[in-house]
């Protein structure tokens, strides 16, 4: 297949895709297609050593996803039944493909990275714009994708290419802005994202330099919008202060002092006690007063492990779950 796709000129592409009799079969073979070379990308066809192979697949994807994502702009942009699912198994692939480990650069000697950028070029870029301008495009369907997109947006962000998180953290705002223009706020974007932050952080992602990113963007995204002003730099200072903490965390869980980590963990803890009453997302606080426990188990410090199960004892009310009523016993 691959090596089909790569002998296709334009003009292959355009009759093949005018052999399509009705609107439904063209759908049906645009999403199969997204799900195929998703799930190719996804399971590593080639061994991680075949460079050159691997290169030569995602030129050929690449390729292949941008004309199409061309003719969807064309013929299913604008439809009254716009479809959701297709644009979703795009976006979806999109950041499978940018995020793919074969693309990250920064992790190569400087000679491999320079050798693959003099033939290839940086491929997150090239589909990290196409991300933005048909995000854009959506126009007031944009909705349909929020907060289901606001994780794979905010991993692409995260990969650190300065060029393409400038072209792509304002997404954000304007996420901010549909959400907020549909439902007078943009709680579900902001939930979604503290929450997918906490995740990405721990998994290895995000430095300073992005944190000054997306508090610079999006405070300069909101001078331009007066009567939002207020509440993004709320968010902003909210997301940093998270940032801050998660970074630090991240960094002493590799200390081999003890009481290092345990006080990383109390400020985590004392920041996520504020973010939950205020977000309502008890779920990530409750997870890191289980880390704290443990780290007190490690000290044989049980009386204090005893206080921190307590603190999640006191988020409990009448009637939960038996799982939660078997951790107040254990209390």
């Amino acid at each position: 297949m691959t090596a089909i796709l790569s002998q296709m000129d334009d003009r292959h592409y355009e009759t093949y895709i005018d052999t399509f009799a009705g609107s439904s079969d063209l759908v049906d073979f645009l999403m199969e297609s997204f799900m195929l070379f998703k799930d190719l990308i996804g399971k590593h066809v080639y061994p991680s050593d075949w460079m050159a192979m691997i290169m030569v697949q995602n030129r050929v994807f690449l390729r292949a996803i941008n004309t199409y994502a061309d003719t969807m702009n064309q013929k299913f942009l604008n439809n009254d039944d716009f479809e959701v699912q297709l644009w979703n198994n795009y976006f979806h692939l999109a950041v499978a493909f940018i995020t793919q480990e074969s693309l990250q650069l920064q992790h190569f000697s400087p000679t491999k990275r320079n050798k693959i950028l003099a033939k290839y070029g940086d491929m997150r870029r090239l589909i990290g714009f196409a991300i933005r301008d048909i995000w854009y495009k959506l126009g007031s369907h944009k909705i349909c994708f929020i907060p289901g997109m606001v994780g794979p947006i905010l991993e692409m962000t995260l990969i650190p290419e300065e060029e393409l998180r400038r072209a792509t953290i304002p997404i954000f705002f304007d996420m901010i802005t549909c959400e907020n223009a549909h439902s007078g706020n943009f709680q579900k974007f902001e939930n979604e994202i503290i929450l997918k932050l906490d995740h990405e952080v721990e998994g290895g992602g995000g430095d300073e330099r992005y944190m000054q990113l997306l508090e610079t963007i999006l405070l300069d995204c909101a001078a331009e919008k007066p009567p939002l002003r207020p509440q993004v730099q709320h968010f902003v200072s909210l997301v940093k202060g998270l940032l801050i903490r998660l970074l630090d965390y991240r960094t002493v869980m590799n200390d081999d002092s003890r009481n290092n980590r345990m006080s990383c963990t109390v400020n985590l803890l004392i920041l996520l006690h504020d973010f939950y009453k205020d977000i309502n997302r008890e779920g990530m606080y409750i997870r890191y007063l289980y880390k704290l426990r443990d780290l007190h188990l490690e000290g044989e410090n049980y009386t204090e492990a005893a206080y921190t199960l307590l603190l999640h004892s006191r988020l409990l009310k009448v009637g939960h779950t038996h799982t939660h009523t078997h951790t107040h016993t254990h209390t």
